[in-house]
């Protein structure tokens, strides 16, 4: 181990080394470590570019999605190769996180985050990064990290606006303390109903980038304690200082109650994404789909196209079923539960 620490460091860093709250020893500190970005989004595809370009040595992507023409006007790591090929997010930005930094560990995941896999997912990393949309995601994030006790920066970013807070379990207000419970769908905005400018996204990734820097090297005492919030477009600034606003009969973080990370398989089958005119449905039981059976299968039906990734099959003219190899399935063209689970049933199957 002391042979390690005199082994000289790469020096694509040097002008990070400089910067004296990080120094040669905050260096080695972040090549050992270990973070997990929920979301390769906007906001995950900026993260993890902060933080393969860091150096930070390990880096877990989690994303259930693929790549489509309108990402691209600010989600920075893909091009318009990634989008005609459907290329799914974590493994594109991981294959272009590898030829940034070759030094460091990219885990890509292609699934989705929920309460039978996040512990798993999640677990052993030194920081986790919300890159998601999605309030339920984020709820789940913080059950599991409160009750792993990982630290975890929450971040989002709708129209001209940001917000963004690092959550240490034990130390700060966990997300339930301030948000009891999650607004109801369709009662928010979101990128695709109010739009997105990608000046905000770096704003809020960088921020929690930074804040996760602090955190792996050690530099506890400069931790933002505010809640901060952006308005990039109407010049509007506010930190709220949260830091004495732990609750004593909190579910998460005071009880120990973890409603989101303990929800039944059943309970979250069906999901529709809000602003994106699909439905995600997750089969009760797992199930593993060999996508060169499939295409064999649908193809007589429809237009089918594939790669190693996920299979697309276009049912009719508005409506297409797309297939991942850990069972799961998007239906595009609607927010009916309903019809999604009739067409998943008529075509699959389960």
């Amino acid at each position: 181990m002391e042979h390690d620490k005199l082994l000289p460091i790469d020096p694509r860093y040097s002008r990070q080394i400089l910067f004296s709250p990080i120094g040669e020893s905050g260096q080695r500190k972040l090549n050992s470590a270990k973070a997990a970005i929920v979301g390769m989004g906007a906001l995950g595809t900026v993260l993890a570019n902060h933080m393969a370009r860091a150096g930070v040595g390990y880096i877990r992507l989690i994303d259930r999605d693929f790549v489509e023409t309108s990402n691209l006007q600010r989600q920075m790591l893909y091009d318009e190769q990634d989008a005609e090929n459907y290329v799914p997010k974590a493994e594109a930005a991981a294959q272009r996180l590898r030829s940034v930094n070759s030094q460091v560990t990219i885990e890509s995941n292609v699934i989705d985050l929920n309460s039978t896999n996040a512990e798993a997912l999640l677990g052993g990393v030194d920081v986790v990064l919300d890159g998601t949309d999605n309030f339920a995601v984020r709820f789940l994030i913080n059950d599991t990290c409160v009750k792993l006790g990982i630290p975890w920066i929450y971040g989002g970013a709708v129209a001209s606006r940001g917000v963004a807070l690092t959550i240490i379990p034990g130390q700060t207000p966990c997300l339930r303390c301030l948000f009891p419970q999650a607004p109801a769908p369709g009662t928010t905005e979101t990128c695709d109903t109010a739009g997105v400018i990608g000046g905000i996204i770096h704003v809020v990734a960088s921020f929690q980038a930074t804040e996760a820097l602090k955190l792996l090297v050690g530099d506890s005492e400069h931790l933002n304690p505010g809640m901060q919030q952006w308005d990039l477009w109407f010049n509007q600034f506010s930190s709220i200082n949260v830091s004495s606003a732990r609750k004593k009969n909190c579910p998460a973080c005071a009880r120990r109650e973890f409603d989101y990370l303990n929800l039944t398989i059943e309970g979250s089958t069906i999901q529709t994404l809000c602003g994106r005119n699909s439905v995600q449905i997750n089969p009760v039981e797992a199930a593993l789909f060999q996508l060169d059976d499939w295409e064999a299968r649908l193809k007589p039906l429809g237009f089918v196209e594939r790669n190693r990734f996920l299979l697309r099959f276009h049912v009719n003219s508005e409506l297409t079923m797309v297939l991942f190899p850990d069972g799961r399935a998007l239906i595009q063209g609607t927010n009916d539960p309903a019809l999604a689970k009739s067409l998943y049933s008529r075509f699959i199957g389960m």
